[in-house]
């Protein structure tokens, strides 16, 4: 990626190791079950990064690719477990990058939550970033 801002990322064992182009198109954190479950945490924290821009810098044949639902796959460090991208045939232009496995700051802070009706119930959240739902995971909610 010639010229620009960019950042790096990496998965806990460092096998596998990316980097993409700023600037970001969007970062959110996900309540979705298979977010939460994926992660073993409350939510995740996504950032949208243009697929031209993304490139793998090491271990691209170290991951394992999940199809975890009918348009989407996730991939994670086959050595370590860390769950770094999720890619979707509905927006192929885009690669989702796990935001804590990115290095230093990124262009924007988080702006939503989404599929926020399928959060974990125990989780408090004090913010007041705009909550999405419904259906499709992206609807105002009330």
């Amino acid at each position: 990626m010639p010229g620009g801002d960019r950042r790096e990322g990496r998965c806990l064992c460092g096998a596998v190791g990316f980097e993409f182009a700023l600037p970001t198109l969007f970062c959110g954190h996900c309540h979705c079950s298979m977010c939460r479950r994926s992660h073993g945490a409350a939510y995740v924290t996504w950032v949208g990064v243009a697929r031209a821009g993304f490139r793998w810098l090491r271990g691209a044949d170290a991951l394992i690719r999940y199809p975890s639902s009918d348009h989407g796959t996730r991939s994670f460090c086959g050595r370590c477990g860390s769950s770094l991208l999720f890619e979707s045939t509905r927006r192929p232009e885009v690669v989702d990058v796990v935001l804590a496995n990115v290095e230093g700051r990124i262009d924007r802070p988080p702006q939503l939550h989404v599929h926020f009706d399928d959060r974990a119930d125990w989780t408090l959240v004090g913010d007041a970033l705009p909550r999405l739902g419904g259906p499709t995971g992206m609807e105002p909610l009330d």
